[in-house]
């Protein structure tokens, strides 16, 4: 009877946790709901001015130094961007409130200007800062405080991006490669579909790119996106290389943050009259045409890359998610045409693979993979998966992520991402 009694007892502190998460994880996603769903409509809207007014790429220097002067009248001059999200759930160092409204603004100006970033990497730290904020509100214990932190990233991730599966498991798994945080599974499960409805009734829908040529799953064709995702692994490496170098040496060099973000800005205004406006901004157009219609530049992929490592490397906001997307779709694209396979599912399946490659995330990949492009092709992203998470070794787009586990051997290694 004790036995029974004792049962009882730990079903009803079980439920009290779940009855707990219920309210606070639903107003962590409503909250961060609301503020991505403005975040979204605000970048669309200074992505369609840009388009419509071409000079405003010359305003991108003027718009570095007044993201600069931004940060460090708020005291975040040496701000870690979503690094700081990471390290604040591993470790009990805080996320200032200031964090949400800097990167909210500074990531709309980098747009607004031309910068080639995205809107994801925004949206983690913004959730993670509201998340933050609400743990303190409530003065939630240092382990509670974590879980709706990952709550705040989750909602955040599902209204800018919609993928809500894929924005429940990614806090879960990004912290530390080899094993995930599933205690905050169902805060994060209710969290991120909070901020999705909300989305949804303010009219933001999230991206769809399902095409109907899916080729039929048999031996040659998994081998030839086997081959394929052998590529797609030394192109993460390449980007996570590329980010990191050109943040290391442009610092080394140019010591002062306003000349070197005059520098940076300088630089893609060169680059951007020499290549074009497709690789300013978020470039969904181009990630588009890639899966869609099978067609896409040659270079485009290395020169995204580019673009990308010049605009984050020296104070301009936003993430490198989505131009990993656009990095993987173009040179997927690229592939599948050299080799006459499938260029479609080619770029869908770079584009998952290069995500992966680049965030040690397979499970969201399969998620963002199964969301993004319907399930007809899941045999082959999941090859794509598993093969780029594996060869992509310990890079990754955050020096803050902790590998626990190998991803050749059951060992524990505890070392950050990057390490030989």
């Amino acid at each position: 009877m004790e036995e029974i009694t004792n049962e009882i007892k730990d079903f009803g502190k079980q439920f009290q946790i779940f009855g707990k998460w219920c309210v606070f994880a639903i107003l962590t996603g409503v909250i961060t709901g609301f503020v991505g769903v403005g975040f979204v409509y605000a970048v669309n809207f200074v992505t369609d001015y840009r388009i419509a007014h071409s000079w405003t790429i010359f305003l991108l220097p003027v718009v570095g130094v007044l993201i600069v002067l931004m940060y460090r009248a708020c005291g975040k001059e040496h701000d870690k961007g979503t690094n700081m999200v990471i390290t604040a759930i591993r470790t009990d160092e805080p996320i200032m409130l200031s964090t949400a409204p800097l990167i909210f603004i500074s990531t709309i100006l980098t747009h607004f200007a031309g910068g080639s970033s995205g809107r994801e990497g925004a949206a983690l730290q913004f959730g993670g800062s509201l998340g933050e904020a609400l743990g303190s509100l409530f003065k939630f214990q240092a382990k509670d405080k974590k879980i709706i932190i990952m709550c705040g990233m989750s909602g955040a991730f599902s209204a800018v991006f919609g993928t809500p599966l894929a924005a429940v498991i990614f806090p879960l798994e990004v912290i530390s490669v080899g094993i995930m945080q599933y205690s905050a599974l169902v805060p994060c499960m209710f969290s991120s579909l909070a901020a999705h409805f909300i989305a949804v009734i303010c009219g933001i829908e999230g991206e769809k790119f399902v095409f109907s040529n899916v080729p039929e799953f048999h031996l040659v064709n998994a081998l030839i996106i086997a081959g394929l995702s052998i590529l797609f692994a030394v192109v993460s490496i390449l980007f996570c290389e590329m980010l990191h170098k050109a943040h290391h040496y442009i610092r080394l060099f140019i010591l002062n943050k306003i000349l070197r973000i005059i520098f940076s800005g300088s630089i893609i205004i060169l680059l951007t009259l020499i290549f074009g406006r497709a690789y300013n901004g978020i470039g969904m157009d181009v990630i588009s045409r890639a899966v869609m219609q099978g067609e896409t530049d040659s270079a485009a992929f290395l020169l995204k890359m580019i673009f990308t490592a010049v605009t984050l490397s020296t104070g301009f906001k936003g993430g490198e998610i989505v131009p990993s997307f656009f990095v993987g779709a173009t040179f997927g694209c690229l592939c599948g045409n050299l080799i006459g396979f499938s260029p479609s599912l080619c770029a869908a399946a770079g584009m998952v693979g290069v995500f992966c490659g680049v965030t040690n995330s397979p499970m969201t990949s399969l998620f963002i993979a199964l969301e993004l492009f319907g399930a007809d092709g899941m045999l082959y992203y999941l090859i794509t998966v598993t093969i780029t998470y594996m060869l992509s070794g310990y890079f990754s787009l955050y020096k803050s992520q902790k590998i626990v586990y190998s991803k050749t051997e059951p060992t524990y290694i505890d070392k950050t991402s990057g390490e030989s």
